[in-house]
This record gives structure tokens, sequence and C-alpha cells, in this order.
């Protein structure tokens, strides 16, 4: 019999093949003979490129760009066969990049070498972009990304600058380059934020990139000012469902890539054709490391159990940690059992040395579940 085995990386961890390859070994011991169909996911964060590499081919690029900071930094992304670009923020943009150079400041960092990445894909011949939203440093609302394609941004003394998060309050003036970039663009993107207020880009996401409550304040403020100033230019909305993401970057990708954003995972899914992967399947495991109520939300697990739900495919929940009152919500949200690799949140350091026998552990739990309960009779 078949069991498709979908996860998203254990962030910290293990990548998203690695959890596949751990889980495939529990259930080949407990169930020999097993076809097992290994799916490795990503939502959009770090990992995206390799998640679409393992599911479809295609070949590595590798560009130079600017930094976060502006040094310069290699980045590498992915061209399929079909002439999508796989890009991911963070391999230009990312909390790691920044961290490894000067530190993280998303007043001070720059979605510039995205802008570069983008301009490397459509010279590469890429026919349509895939852009990975998660893990940035940045909170320029994409207008590094921006200037970098040619769009011109004058302060009230009409000189032209860069802006980035810290300076946004002082754009004046928004001029669009002579031709718009050519390339259709989609979004991963897994949250519903907006751009600015309370639940938007600067009060969610920037003191995890190392804002203070006084910069959270002039980041918010620069936003506004920002998408004011835009708004007779450009057709998105700030208050745009996901437009918040990645320091305002998902307004960006509306703004000034007429892009479109989505589910990282529906994307993949769609890609891969997973209602045809699923035909003859007795079962479907997926999980990610930490299982709560945002899985609800959009996240990986979500939309893979969804989709085998709706063909009456049963799904297993395995994860490295499943929050406090979280299973009750997630079985009722369809899921037919949870397993967790640990009972409770360990540090990041002891996880890592141990996380490969908790998960091996967890997902033999797993397969004696399912030879209890007869999935393959």
């Amino acid at each position: 019999m078949k069991i498709v085995l979908a996860f998203d990386s254990f962030k910290g961890t293990l990548s998203a093949a690695e959890v596949c390859e751990i889980v495939s070994r529990a259930f080949c011991g407990v169930l020999p003979g097993t076809q097992l169909r290994c799916l490795p996911l990503a939502d959009g964060g770090e990992g995206m490129a390799e998640a679409w590499h393992a599911a479809c081919g295609g070949a590595w690029m590798h560009t130079e760009v600017s930094g976060p900071w502006g040094n310069p930094s290699r980045a590498a992304w992915l061209l399929l066969e079909d002439g999508t670009a796989v890009l991911e923020t963070a391999a230009c943009a990312g909390l790691e990049l920044a961290r490894r150079t000067r530190g993280l400041d998303p007043a001070s960092t720059t979605t510039r070498g995205l802008g570069e990445l983008l301009l490397a894909a459509r010279d590469a011949g890429a026919r349509r972009v895939l852009l990975g939203l998660g893990g940035s440093a940045t909170n320029d609302a994409g207008a590094g990304m921006a200037h970098a394609l040619g769009w011109r941004f004058l302060d009230g003394g009409g000189e032209p600058f860069c802006p980035t998060g810290g300076s946004l309050i002082r754009v004046a003036r928004c001029i669009p380059p002579a031709e718009s970039y050519p390339l259709p663009v989609s979004a991963a993107c897994d949250v519903t934020n907006p751009l600015f207020g309370n639940q938007g880009a600067a009060y969610v996401y920037a003191p995890q990139k190392g804002a203070d409550a006084a910069m959270v304040r002039l980041l918010d403020e620069g936003l506004r000012h920002f998408a004011c100033c835009a708004d007779a230019l450009l057709p998105a909305l700030p208050q745009t469902p996901g437009a918040g993401a990645a320091g305002g970057l998902g307004w960006g990708v509306l703004a000034f890539l007429n892009g479109m954003l989505a589910p990282g995972v529906d994307l993949l899914l769609e890609q891969v054709g997973f209602e045809a992967l699923l035909e003859g399947a007795a079962l479907v495991i997926t999980g990610e490391g930490r299982m709560d109520a945002q899985t609800l939300h959009g996240k990986a697990p979500m939309g893979v159990m969804r989709r085998a739900r709706a063909l009456g495919v049963p799904v297993v929940g395995l994860c490295g940690c499943l929050a406090e009152g979280a299973a009750e919500a997630l079985t009722q949200a369809g899921f037919a059992e949870l397993f967790a690799a640990t009972k409770t949140p360990q540090p990041l350091e002891k996880l890592r040395r141990t996380c490969r026998e908790d998960l091996f552990r967890a997902a033999e739990k797993a397969a004696r579940w399912t030879l209890a309960q007869g999935v393959f009779s």
C-alpha cells in the first residue's frame, strides 16, 4: 500500500527532506513493503527553492547581488525546465545573512538584492517567477527591490535615494521606470497581516528582526507615509491580506510588480499535481516543527490536509512539538491523529542534539498506530 509523506522543515533543526527520510525509515521498519512517496514542502521561507528542486528538478543558478546591508552576496536560485524561476527573499535579504554581516536592524537593511535577483531571472530567460517571502531581515515595503528595478524615490529636496525601513518617512515622490517588470510574479505568503497598524509588518514582525519599541513606531509611520505617497501611482491597498508579509514586501510585490500573493504550499502542490500523487494512497502524513493555532491558518500541513481530506484520504500530523491545546483544534479541523517528537518545548541546542532520534521514535509510534487502526486492511 501507499503512504504519502509531505513535510515542511522543522525550523532550526531538520530540513523537509531530512524529516521525510527519518519518517520513511521508521515506517519501513514497522510496515515493511509499504510504498512511500516523499514530498518535501516549503511555505515560502528559507529552503523553498530546495523543496521545489526535490519535487520538480531544475538547474541551480548563482548570482552576486546586494545583501541586506548592501554588501556583495552570492544568492542561489532555481530555474525549472518550464521557465519558472524560484527565488527566496532569504537568499538576498534574509535574517541569517544580516546576522552574519552587521547584525539585525530593520530600519537600515534593504531588499535591493531581491530586485537584482529578479533582473537576473529575467536575463536568464525565465518566463515567470515564484518568490518566497519568508525569512526577511527588512521592513522597507520592497522599496529597495523597486529601486533596483528602476523606480526613483525623491526626498523633500528633490534628491534621489534608495529608501530603507527607517527612511521611508523621507519619501516625497515616487517615479516609475520607463518599463515595468515583464515577468508574472507569484509570491508565497502564509500570513494575512496588513501593511501597517497594530497587526501590520512593523508591530508584528519587526521586533523579531531587532527593532525596539521606538523603532517599531518609526517603521510603522514610514510604511503609512510611503503607502500614502505611492497611492496615486500604485493600485495595491495596504489593507490587502498579506501586504505586511516580509516587512511590507507583500505590498511591494502587489504594488511594484503587479504580482499576486498565495499560500506557498498551494503553489507547490499545484505545480507537482498533488491530487494525482494521492491516487491509491491509504494515508498522508504531514507536519512541521511546531503545530499550533497558526497551523490552522495557511501553514503547509493544513494545505496538505485539506486537499487530502477532499479526496477521502486520512491525514496524520507528525511534528517536533505540539502546542498545548492544539491537538483538539487540529483534530476538529480534520487530522485523524497527531504525534509529537517532544512533549514540551526544549532549548534549540538540546533539540539539535536529539531531534533525529526523537522524531524517529515518534514516527514509529505513528506507524504502529497506523497498523493498529487497520488503515491497510
